[in-house]
């Protein structure tokens, strides 16, 4: 960080009788440009950090020498009852301190986030492979992992449900099933001129954070910790471990400076091994680390849920939706975790874009006997997008048209549009979605379709790719332009809050600290810029300190792409009430007009022309604080007008919607079923950006690991329900040879957001993830071109080379092109 010389200039003596004003009315050069505001395209705060390997993350910071180190010991069997567990061994091997079971645990036992049913470890019954019995501290990382293996577990088997659509059929559900509906959907289905059925299986997903599960606590006078974690919930975790310990939420301060990448897994799937390393930090006295190794990370945690989806629809002979009835089926895994909130966000994003006329939607949450799936960047959003995209291509095959053309007409739209014209719901509003929330800035989805239509060349790549797949027996070409809707806010409206707190010292220079945390999206870098926006200043005189619990309290998970737009506006609320503050201060001290005063380029500047007065942002702190003007401030924020009724399925979850959309071209061999991407374009609306450069590595990092999702990560358990994809030579995350040959992103211009959000900015962290659903439609295309376009092959999730293999098979078996 530069010197604050030039901003403050040493403070006078107190015998000088000149006025500020006159002192520097006039200097000799005029202040430079500020730079690095809200809106421009400022480097993330930690990137030389970077990439010099300067950024501290858990397992770089220095611990006490006599810190333990935690390994745990895990269950082999995806369920079952404990018969024998004989721990003598372990707690002789070489370097071993302590060791705990469940039985150890002086206060709760269950930390469930929202509802119960997370034993913190096995207690008497085990619920998946690879849940936690026992924990080893030990001198060393080695000796607490060998020592691990000298326990005695005996475990009983008993029947283990894998299936979540025959856990859904016998009502094994982790939470009750939940409805939506929009009009008459069976006299809608009944009344159509053509009804289209399918059903599909979603994959899963693992986060695979380059960071791991990892954290330090050390153990703190009284009765208290202090919990350095990587970790998106930092007052969650503070909240399970004062439970975990029967102490005061006081008592435990969670810090969280950085992540090495989270996507929803450390949202909640953190806290555990942060509860353990507490407890065992209180019984012994000692600091406590926990990394977990990557294979025992990925067995452990959670994944993005699987879904078995099944569409009915209704359509027109122009492939316009009248109605239907949608289920979706979440495997959950052991636990309720976040699967609520999850399979309702998977069901309000069952339409994606598009008006589904009269319909229902059901969602359930199926129990199984794997680790508790959770939070993964969309939130369930993509799993229900996938549904309808799906019904999209298999619409257009059956009224012969393309998947675009399709697409364009089932848009939301005002009522009364050329694509209702053989409409048999009249009565149903095509600018609302089907649980009643009325769709903003429809004519921003139409023209950013279009335009991405225009710019991308869609027709005359189509009608070159269709000559190319007519002379092409094997290689096929597909093509695919899919939009993105996606809601923001957090559906339980009380985590829609957030706190900040803003210092300023005497020498001008600026502290921010707020209720988000930083896992690599630029958080802190917007924040910074937000408060350098209202206080006028220079991007370097604003530093940003590490999220804590006894800075900014009871704060909302950083996730739902809501990290900016919430700890945003409590910053800027904050550096708001300091300014006014100061400028009240400066209109008195300085005898200044209140009404022209404003802060710009690191100065206050009062009156305009020959009038105009300037004081240097160094001046004024210093003479504020000599007069004994407060120079801290605390900002809060929460976001208005949203609410959901779950018993009439009906509301406005959402704040507003983001949006966005991709072209995406394949090439096929239809006899391997390996593909390549060879180009992709993609349009993004972010509102007025904060910062388009970190918006822009957002949207193409958001698409890649879309892309893997829909494609070559595959998660595969054996018939025991062991996770046997436990790395990445088994399980494969795109790499930089999976970019697209021709990448080109842009962020829509022009069209702020409509609602009041942080600069009329947009979310960016989760909307550009589904756009990667570009690809699996373009594989489907491809295949579907073996039928001359007249069939659509059902392909599910991941798309694998052997899924898409398969496919084209059976495309041939029904009447395709045969090489």
């Amino acid at each position: 960080m530069r010197t604050l010389t030039e901003l403050a200039p040493p403070a006078p003596h107190q015998d000088d009788d000149t006025p500020v004003t006159d002192r520097h009315a006039n200097p000799a050069a005029a202040p430079r440009q500020a730079h690095g505001f809200s809106g421009t395209s400022a480097q993330h705060e930690s990137a030389i950090k970077h990439v010099t390997g300067r950024a501290a993350y858990i397992d770089d910071l220095a611990a006490p020498a006599n810190a333990l180190h935690i390994a745990v010991g895990l269950s082999s069997v995806a369920h079952g009852r404990i018969s024998r567990l004989e721990l003598d061994a372990v707690r002789r091997a070489p370097g071993v301190v302590d060791v705990i079971t469940v039985a150890d645990v002086p206060g709760h036992t269950d930390i469930g986030p929202v509802f119960p049913g997370d034993p913190i470890m096995a207690d008497g019954e085990v619920l998946y492979a690879g849940q936690v019995v026992f924990a080893v501290a030990a001198t060393s990382y080695r000796a607490a992992r060998q020592a691990v293996k000298a326990a005695v577990l005996e475990i009983e088997e008993l029947p283990a449900q894998l299936d979540p659509v025959a856990a859904a059929e016998a009502g094994e559900f982790v939470r009750p099933s939940h409805r939506q509906q929009s009009g008459d959907w069976e006299a809608a289905l009944g009344a159509a001129r053509h009804i289209v059925e399918s059903e599909q299986f979603v994959g899963g997903q693992e986060h695979f954070y380059l960071e791991g599960q990892a954290c330090v606590v050390h153990p703190t006078e009284d009765e208290g910790v202090m919990v350095h974690t990587s970790n998106q919930h930092p007052s969650e975790t503070q909240k399970l471990i004062a439970e975990v310990l029967g102490i005061p939420f006081h008592a435990v301060t969670v810090e969280v400076r950085r992540m090495g990448g989270g996507f929803g897994g450390k949202e909640t799937q953190a806290s555990p091994w942060a509860c353990l390393a507490a407890l065992i930090a209180r019984r012994t006295g000692r600091s406590c680390r926990v990394r977990l190794p990557r294979a025992d990370d990925m067995k452990v945690t959670g994944k993005r849920h699987p879904f078995h989806n099944h569409y009915r629809l209704g359509v027109d002979d122009r492939g316009v939706i009248q109605g239907g009835d949608i289920t979706v089926i979440g495997d959950c895994g052991y636990s309720p975790d976040l699967s609520e909130a999850i399979v309702d966000r998977a069901m309000f994003h069952a339409d994606n874009a598009y008006s589904l006329g009269a319909v229902q939607v059901t969602g359930h949450r199926a129990r199984t006997h794997t680790a508790s799936n959770t939070a993964f960047r969309g939130f369930g959003g993509p799993q229900g997008m996938m549904i309808i995209e799906a019904a999209m291509d298999d619409i257009a095959r059956r009224v012969g048209e393309d998947p675009l053309t399709v697409r364009k007409r089932n848009l939301y739209r005002q009522q009364g549009d050329a694509a209702d014209a053989q409409g048999t719901t009249p009565d149903i509003p095509r600018d609302v979605t089907h649980y009643g929330q009325s769709v903003d800035q429809i004519a921003l989805l139409h023209e950013l379709v279009e335009k991405l239509e225009t710019d991308s060349d869609y027709w005359n790549r189509r009608r070159a790719i269709t000559e190319f797949n007519d002379a092409s027996p094997v290689i096929r070409k597909g093509l695919a332009l899919t939009p993105v809707k996606f809601g923001i806010s957090f559906t339980a409206q009380h985590l829609n809050q957030a706190g900040a707190l803003l210092h300023v010292y005497t020498d001008g220079s600026v502290m921010i600290n707020h209720g988000g945390t930083e896992m690599g999206q630029g958080l802190h870098t917007k924040i910074c810029q937000v408060v350098a926006r209202e206080l006028g200043l220079d991007l370097d005189v604003v530093r940003i300190t590490a999220s804590r619990t006894d800075k900014v309290p009871n704060t909302s998970p950083t996730a739902a792409s809501s990290g900016a737009d919430l700890n945003g506006q409590a910053a800027r609320d904050a550096a708001l009430k300091l300014k006014t503050r100061l400028c009240d201060f400066a209109a008195e001290h300085y005898h200044l007009d209140r009404e022209a005063m404003h802060m710009a380029h690191n100065h206050l500047i009062a009156g305009q022309g020959e009038s105009e007065r300037r004081i240097p942002w160094g001046v004024l702190i210093q003479d504020a604080y000599l007069s004994r003007i407060s120079l801290s401030e605390k900002g809060f924020y929460a976001t208005p007008l949203i609410h959901y009724d779950r018993a009439s399925g009906s509301g406005r979850p959402f704040y507003y919607f983001a949006y966005g959309a991709a072209v995406a071209e394949v090439s096929v061999d239809t006899l391997t079923g390996e593909y390549q991407l060879d180009r992709v374009d993609i349009l993004h609306d972010v509102g007025d950006s904060l910062n388009p450069a970190i918006d822009l590595g957002q949207v193409e990092g958001g698409f890649l690991q879309g892309a893997g999702w829909l494609t070559s990560e595959e998660l595969k358990w054996n018939d025991k329900g062991q996770l046997i994809s436990t790395g990445p030579a088994t399980y494969k995350i795109p790499t930089y040879g999976d970019q697209p040959r021709i990448f080109n992103v842009a962020l829509l211009e022009g069209h702020p957001n409509s609602m009041a959000s942080i600069y009329r900015s947009k979310a960016v962290g989760e909307p550009p993830f589904m756009l990667g659903m570009s690809v699996w439609s373009a594989l489907r295309d491809a295949i579907a071109s073996l039928s001359d376009y007249r069939l659509s092959p059902r392909l599910d999730t991941p798309a694998t080379p052997e899924r898409v293999m398969a496919a084209a098979a059976i495309l041939r078996a029904e009447g395709g092109d045969t090489p």
